[in-house]
C-alpha cells in the first residue's frame, strides 16, 4: 500500500493505491501555495498545474499515459504544458494524473468523477480513452448515477498524443494537441453514445469506438505486442493473426429478434465510430450520435481479399464488395457454433477474451468536449 498526501485544485487529497483500486479522501479547504510542478513525470502523481485555487473555476483533471507510444506521450505532454498553463490556467483549475500500469486510468477516472470534477480528459492513444471511458461507469452503471443527489455531470475530454487516434479521426480532428487544447478551452459539449459489452459471466465492458470479433480481433491482440513499431504494429499483427486462420461458422441475434447462421465468418466489426487499426474506415455509416452501432460482417475472405481490397477498407468503400453487409443495430449477440471457445473479441484495440457475447448501445451516454 503506498500512501501519499498531495496538492491538487484548491483540495488536498489523499490517495492511497492498493493493487488497482484507489480511494481519495477529501478534507476541509485549506489555504496554501500551489506547489510546482515536477520536473519528471512519475506515476501515482495527481496534482495541480499552475492553477487558481478559485472556488468557481472549472476542476479539469487530465490523465496522462506517460509511457505510451514508446515514451512519446510523456515527451510532448511535457512541451504541451506551457501552453495548456497559459491556455486554460486563468479559468480552470488543471490537475494531472499520471498512470503508472494497466487499469489505472480507469479507477482514476471513477474517482475524479466523485470527486466532482468538470471535466476528465484523455491524454494518449486509443487505449487510454478506452480506459477513461470505463471509468465513467461502475458496476453496471455510470459512477455519477450512484450518489443520488448527485446532479453534476462530468464531461470526457481528448487529446490525442499515443500510437493510434482512430476515434478522433470520426470527428475530422486533426492529431493535433493545440487544437485539441483549444477546444477544451472552449468546453462546448455533446452527448454521445457508448457501447456495452456483455458476457456469460455477467461483467460489463465499454467502449466508444469500434469492438471487433475474429481474425480483426485477433490481429489487433497480436499488434498489441508490436507498439514500439508505431503504426507499422497493425501490419505485423494481421500477418501474425493470417498464420494458421479459419473462418468460422457464426450465430448472431439482432435487436433480440430469431438467431441467424452467418457461415464463414472472417470478423465481424461493430462500429459506435468510423475507424480502427490505424486509419481503417471500417464502420463507414457508424455514428456516435445516432443512438445506433454499425455491424459489419466479412465472410469467406481470404488472404489475397485483403491484400487487393485493403484500400477499399481504408477509403470505407468496402460496403460495396461481394461477401460484405452492414446493417445498424440496437443490440447483436454472437455466438461461436463449435462452441470451443476460440473466436477473439476485442473493443478499441483491447482484447477482451473470446465468444460468446452480446454488444449493445447505451444511447447519449456521456457529454463529450467536441
Amino acid at each position: 500500500m503506498v500512501c501519499c498526501n498531495i496538492n491538487c485544485c484548491s483540495y488536498q487529497y489523499q490517495i492511497v493505491a492498493l493493487g488497482r483500486g484507489i480511494s481519495m479522501a477529501k478534507p476541509s479547504l485549506f489555504k496554501s501555495e500551489l506547489q510546482p510542478m515536477a520536473p519528471d513525470l512519475s506515476p501515482e502523481r495527481f496534482r495541480g498545474i499552475g492553477s487558481s485555487s478559485s472556488s468557481h473555476h472549472r476542476d479539469l483533471v487530465f490523465v496522462v499515459n506517460p509511457r505510451g507510444a514508446n515514451g512519446r506521450t510523456g515527451r510532448e505532454w511535457k512541451k504541451l504544458l506551457p501552453y495548456l498553463r497559459s491556455r486554460l490556467g486563468g479559468d480552470c483549475n488543471i490537475c494531472e494524473s499520471l498512470t503508472s500500469g494497466p487499469s489505472h486510468a480507469i479507477d482514476i477516472t471513477r474517482e475524479a468523477i466523485r470527486e466532482g470534477a468538470d471535466a476528465v480528459i484523455a491524454v494518449g492513444g486509443d487505449g487510454t480513452l478506452h480506459e477513461v471511458v470505463n471509468g465513467f461507469f461502475w458496476d453496471g452503471k455510470p459512477v455519477a448515477g450512484h450518489d443520488k443527489e448527485t446532479a453534476h455531470s462530468t464531461a470526457l475530454g481528448l487529446i490525442p498524443l499515443g500510437t493510434g487516434s482512430d476515434f478522433a479521426r470520426t470527428f475530422g480532428w486533426k492529431n493535433d494537441p493545440h487544437e485539441a487544447v483549444e477546444r477544451i478551452a472552449k468546453g462546448l459539449r455533446s452527448r454521445i453514445d457508448i457501447g456495452l459489452i456483455n458476457g456469460e459471466s455477467g461483467g460489463s465492458h465499454y467502449f466508444i469506438n469500434v469492438a471487433d470479433i475474429h481474425l480483426s480481433a485477433k490481429a489487433g491482440y497480436y499488434a498489441s505486442r508490436y507498439k514500439r513499431f508505431g503504426n507499422l504494429c497493425y501490419v505485423i499483427g494481421a500477418l501474425q493473426a493470417f498464420m494458421g486462420h479459419s473462418n468460422q461458422d457464426l450465430r448472431i441475434k439482432v435487436n433480440e429478434g430469431e438467431w441467424e447462421i452467418c457461415s464463414q465468418v472472417t470478423a465481424i466489426c461493430i462500429g459506435n465510430a468510423k475507424y480502427f487499426g490505424g486509419g481503417m474506415k471500417i464502420t463507414p455509416n457508424a455514428d456516435p450520435c445516432n443512438e445506433y452501432l454499425e455491424v459489419v460482417i466479412l465472410q469467406d475472405f481470404k488472404w489475397y481479399d485483403f491484400v487487393l481490397k485493403l484500400h477499399k477498407l481504408y477509403n470505407g468503400t468496402h460496403l460495396s464488395v461481394r461477401n460484405v453487409s452492414a446493417r445498424s443495430v440496437r443490440s447483436i449477440e454472437i455466438e461461436d457454433i463449435s462452441g470451443n471457445s476460440s473466436v477473439y473479441i476485442q473493443s478499441d484495440g483491447e482484447h477482451l477474451g473470446f465468444l460468446p457475447r452480446k454488444v449493445s448501445i447505451l444511447p447519449a451516454a456521456i457529454e463529450m468536449i467536441c
